[in-house]
């Protein structure tokens, strides 16, 4: 079941997206820091209703952001379509444990479908770009790469973003 995040299952949380973390430096991917994704970022996403978390086996096992809010770093993209009603994906997680049984499927499916509901053009996001499980994830899903920003703070390299029309 995907459900609406509650601020009592931040530590939660983050126990995930450390893991996550963790994981991902072990196959020498430094996407996520001991910064980001924060704790103040998931308090920000709740007080907007936009994280949302996935129970399974009496756990959460994942979480998604599902937004409205365009970042500033998004906006030197040439996106395929006009910016108005998109939805961007953010912070992305399914503990490792769980990974592999069609749990990040799931979380993409409602973020995307969330959208169309909402009648939005499209659905962006960004992804590290020395992740290539998560570019291959994403474009299997039909998404377009379109250009690459940085965040400095997390890495050197750039991230790529990606749009899925509606």
């Amino acid at each position: 079941m995907i459900q609406l995040a509650k601020i009592s299952q931040i530590p939660e949380i983050l126990t995930i997206t450390d893991a996550c973390r963790l994981a991902m430096e072990a196959n020498g991917i430094h996407q996520w820091t001991t910064e980001y994704p924060s704790k103040k970022a998931f308090e920000n996403d709740i007080e907007r209703n936009e994280l949302y978390v996935l129970h399974q086996y009496n756990d959460i096992v994942g979480c998604i952001v599902v937004s409205l809010f365009m970042d500033e770093e998004y906006r030197s993209i040439d996106w395929l379509t006009e910016n108005d009603k998109n939805y961007y994906i953010h912070r992305l997680g399914v503990h490792p444990k769980y990974q592999g049984q069609g749990f990040a499927q799931r979380l993409m499916d409602f973020g995307e479908n969330f959208a169309r509901e909402n009648n939005a053009l499209s659905v962006r996001l960004d992804t590290f770009s020395q992740n290539k499980r998560n570019q291959k994830f994403y474009e299997q899903r039909g998404y377009t790469r379109l250009g690459d920003i940085f965040f400095p703070k997390q890495s050197e390299h750039p991230f790529h973003c990606y749009e899925l029309v509606l």
